[in-house]
Formats: C-alpha cells, sequence, structure tokens
C-alpha cells in the first residue's frame, strides 16, 4: 500500500459512507432494483449506527491523501452463536460490506482491510470468520487462507418481491 494511503477505523459519523459503499458493492453485483436499494440503504443506516454504538460492527477504510475512503470493510462480531464441533467459543465475525472505488482497484486495499480485520479477531479470542464473497473478492479471500461451506439459502416469497 502506498504510503499516501492510510488505514483508519469507522466511526458513528462514517455511517453514510458505509451506506453508500454498500449499495455501491451490490449495483456492481446486479442485486435489487433502485426500489429495493433504496428499502436496503434506510433500514441499514439505522441498524448500522446501532451496531457501531454497541460495538458490534467494527469498519475500516483505506483513506487517500485527503482522508477521502478509496476502499472500505466492514465486521460485524457475533458474541452469541451456537457452539460446535470446529468452534466451541461461541463467537463469530462476519467480514461484510466490503467495497473499493473503481479508480482504486488492484491495489491491495481490499487485502489490506481485510488483514486488519481478521488481525482485529485474532486479538479478541475469535477464530472463525465469515462472509459471502462476490465473484470479484473470492480469490482475493481464498489466498487469505478463506474456504468454500455449504451453507445454503432459501427465500421466502413475500410481498415485496423476495423469490426462493
Amino acid at each position: 500500500m502506498s504510503e499516501a494511503f492510510a488505514i483508519r477505523r469507522a466511526t458513528l459519523a462514517d455511517v453514510p459512507t458505509i451506506v453508500r459503499q454498500r449499495r455501491l458493492m451490490f449495483e456492481e453485483m446486479g442485486e435489487g432494483t433502485p426500489e429495493t436499494l433504496q428499502r436496503m440503504d434506510e433500514a441499514f443506516a439505522p441498524w448500522l449506527a446501532c451496531r457501531i454504538e454497541r460495538g458490534e460492527y467494527l469498519g475500516w477504510f483505506v483513506t487517500d491523501e485527503a482522508g477521502t475512503p478509496a476502499s472500505g470493510l466492514g465486521l460485524w462480531v457475533l458474541l452469541d452463536w451456537p457452539a460446535g464441533p470446529v468452534d466451541a467459543t461461541g463467537r463469530r465475525a462476519y467480514l461484510m460490506n466490503v467495497y473499493t472505488a473503481p479508480a482504486y482497484r488492484g491495489r491491495g486495499f481490499a487485502r489490506r482491510l481485510a488483514q486488519t480485520a481478521i488481525a482485529w479477531a485474532r486479538e479478541k479470542g475469535i477464530i472463525t470468520v465469515l462472509l459471502h464473497a462476490s465473484d470479484a473478492g473470492r480469490p482475493i479471500y481464498e489466498k487469505l487462507g478463506f474456504r468454500q461451506t455449504n451453507e445454503m439459502r432459501y427465500l421466502i416469497p413475500t410481498a415485496t418481491g423476495a423469490q426462493p
């Protein structure tokens, strides 16, 4: 990472930036419609603010020399997970909202942010970090040691248009 860039922790004041980056991430993946993404933004912002205040969501940015976020990543800390045979701690972290602005891609920012989040989790005794990878992000996470699992999803059809 160039010396002109720095990593900093997200604060409550960064909620609009995180919401915007998350929306851009989903738009680039072709997920949702303008209407569903707007509903997502409106529901996500207060959820995010609450979790940042409670210390359950941590975010990091790579910023340019002016302090403008070039890349961002979030870590949702899940402290009430059922014990399992691989990890009986009952603690997980979920890596999410990874976004790098197009002009800054290919510089290793997402990798550095993921390493930062993993290091934080390790310091806190969290040994399982989960994520859902986009096609573009998958090679980054595989190089960091993430492995595919057998997770599946079912969407119950609703009036808002969610379909299985």
